[in-house]
């Protein structure tokens, strides 16, 4: 890699969005390992919060449960606490050389290479069933209920609509049939090949 090219990797914004079970973490991580770059999840900082609030917050899979739905609710009455978490955000952005796993950010920042990994339901549901050792028919119900909160939330926040809206994103994947690997090699391709060039 040309001294240009590190360069340009420490100003390097990514944004990696998908609706729950698509793979976003995934990817945002590995991703952010292999170039260098900061980690930031929107929903480690708002599980974050939901700790200093007193929710009972464990392990992966905690936004699937009662206790993650309950928060969810709170958030839905209080958008002051996703409002912080993204003007945080926004903050870090600025500085570059970060990799960002939101579903907020994509829409709100101005720069930035933005990708949506789409997946169905179905699929995502079948994922998030292993993940965190549920029946697909009880994640399917989560996804749903966590997916219309969410939803709600950012329409009355930002007035975007979530997983309807793709304006902001610069490549849309279809993730249903890919492997980790695969989706990680093809997006690492992209970035290689149009976003350091």
């Amino acid at each position: 890699m040309t001294l240009d090219n590190e360069e340009k990797k420490k100003k390097l914004i990514l944004c990696i969005c998908g609706m729950a079970g698509s793979g976003k973490s995934t990817l945002a991580k590995r991703i952010a390992q292999h170039y260098g770059l900061k980690y930031s999840s929107g929903g480690d900082a708002l599980k974050a919060v939901a700790l200093e609030m007193g929710y009972s917050v464990s392990g992966k899979g905690w936004w699937e449960t009662k206790e993650g739905l309950r928060f969810l609710e709170e958030r839905s009455r209080n958008l002051e606490i996703d409002r912080r978490m993204d003007q945080k955000q926004l903050e870090w952005a600025e500085k570059g050389g970060i990799v960002f796993d939101s579903w907020a950010i994509p829409w709100l920042l101005k720069g930035g290479f933005k990708v949506w990994l789409e997946a169905s339901e179905i699929v995502r549901a079948k994922r998030v069933a292993e993940r965190d050792n549920l029946t697909v028919k009880e994640a399917l119900r989560f996804l749903r209920e966590k997916e219309a909160m969410t939803k709600r939330i950012y329409k009355r926040l930002y007035g975007f609509s979530l997983g309807k809206d793709f304006s902001p994103f610069h490549l849309i994947m279809d993730v249903n049939f890919l492997s980790k690997d695969e989706v990680f090699e093809a997006l690492r391709l992209v970035i290689d090949r149009f976003v350091l060039r």
